[in-house]
């Protein structure tokens, strides 16, 4: 079942506005607040397709797994056929442009518990890649007025919120160093401390994303995200946005999440272990309490771009606008860098070896 928003006032349909934190109408623009849409969400959803069934005219079916994991709607608004793969939840018509959201994808236990909502549009998404070309010396000069922006997309990505209290009992083998000169001799004292702390420390909302098709990479470089503006999943504000419902489990993440939080844990509690020389951990054991997971859904625009003959993808943070994305790199340039760099290092170790030999010679 596909769901989409029609404005009351002339049936055209309704997006999600960034900038309003509203539901706008791009045709009259009236103006619809988000609590006004629950009522209409609730109708919305009573909606049944029509049960006209024909006799296919044909015996031809899809073989093998040539067809998994493919879903197949009609477009409300002009009837196309809209195609896309099992995790698709919001989309738009490739025929009539009309945003549309399957309904069937987002029921029952995939429903997300929140969602932050759009706070920068494509415009920003597209004036934040060229910024990111601005200052890279070593990025080809053709490469920002040559590289085209083949697509431009709002995601809404499926993303797993990680709560828990931690135990901690972390064991360090540290030393102390100190030096002293008497008469002719150099002295050398080391003394050898085990340093033992325990405490315990809460995690809220450590993420990790859900979606196969989003790089892990890619997505950690753009956090984080205010989870303070998260609200309760509404469906209308993926209206006008795409959305993708999760296909990694929050039992998939748990291994990766939890080698986060244990790093996180004794990267805390180390600075509390001062005074030493040096420190090594010897020994941490970890403890989780409360441990528990919730579902919801990030902005993020995705840029994929072209230039000579690759392909690159950049990510923004849809709700704070921090950017990342790999660059190619002019080898040429890289080249000369390296070059100048030798010639002043060289330049730097031919003074100072100068300057000693006048001081060895006018010292002698």
């Amino acid at each position: 079942m596909l769901q989409e928003y029609k404005c009351p006032c002339c049936g055209g349909a309704i997006n999600f506005d960034s900038s309003l934190q509203k539901m706008k109408c791009p045709f009259c623009d009236t103006e619809f607040e988000m609590d006004t849409l629950k009522a209409y969400d609730d109708v919305l959803k009573k909606d049944h397709e029509d049960e006209m069934n024909w006799e296919p005219h044909s015996n031809n079916e899809w073989a093998g797994n040539e067809a998994y994991g493919f879903r197949t709607y009609v477009c409300k608004s002009c009837g196309g056929e809209i195609v896309g793969d099992e995790t698709v939840a919001a989309t738009k018509c490739p025929y009539c442009d009309n945003p549309v959201i399957m309904m069937e994808q987002l029921t029952g236990f995939l429903k997300p518990d929140y969602v932050i909502p759009f706070k920068l549009n494509k415009k920003d998404a597209k004036e934040a890649l060229y910024n990111h070309l601005k200052g890279k010396r070593l990025l080809p000069k053709v490469f920002k007025s040559q590289n085209h922006i083949d697509d431009i997309k709002g995601i809404y990505v499926p993303y797993w919120l990680f709560d828990s209290t931690v135990d901690a009992n972390i064991r360090y083998r540290a030393t102390r160093v100190r030096d002293w000169i008497s008469g002719d001799y150099e002295y050398t004292e080391t003394s050898y401390y085990l340093v033992v702390r325990d405490g315990n420390l809460m995690f809220d909302n450590v993420p990790n994303d859900g979606s196969v098709k989003m790089d892990d990479t890619l997505m950690e470089s753009i956090e984080p995200f205010n989870f303070a503006e998260a609200v309760d999943f509404q469906t209308a504000y993926l209206a006008g946005y795409l959305a993708d419902k999760y296909d990694v489990s929050a039992e998939q993440c748990t291994e990766k999440i939890n080698a986060r939080i244990k790093k996180s844990t004794e990267t805390e509690f180390a600075k509390t272990v001062l005074g030493y020389t040096t420190v090594v951990t010897e020994n941490s054991n970890l403890r989780l309490h409360n441990a528990k997971a919730k579902y919801a859904l990030f902005p993020v625009w995705i840029l994929n771009t072209t230039w000579n003959g690759n392909h690159y993808i950049f990510a923004m943070n849809g709700q704070t606008g921090k950017f990342a994305g790999d660059l190619p790199m002019d080898k040429s340039i890289r080249t000369k860098w390296r070059l100048a760099l030798t010639g002043i290092v060289g330049v730097a170790l031919f003074g100072l070896s100068f300057l000693l030999w006048n001081v060895f010679k006018w010292g002698a």
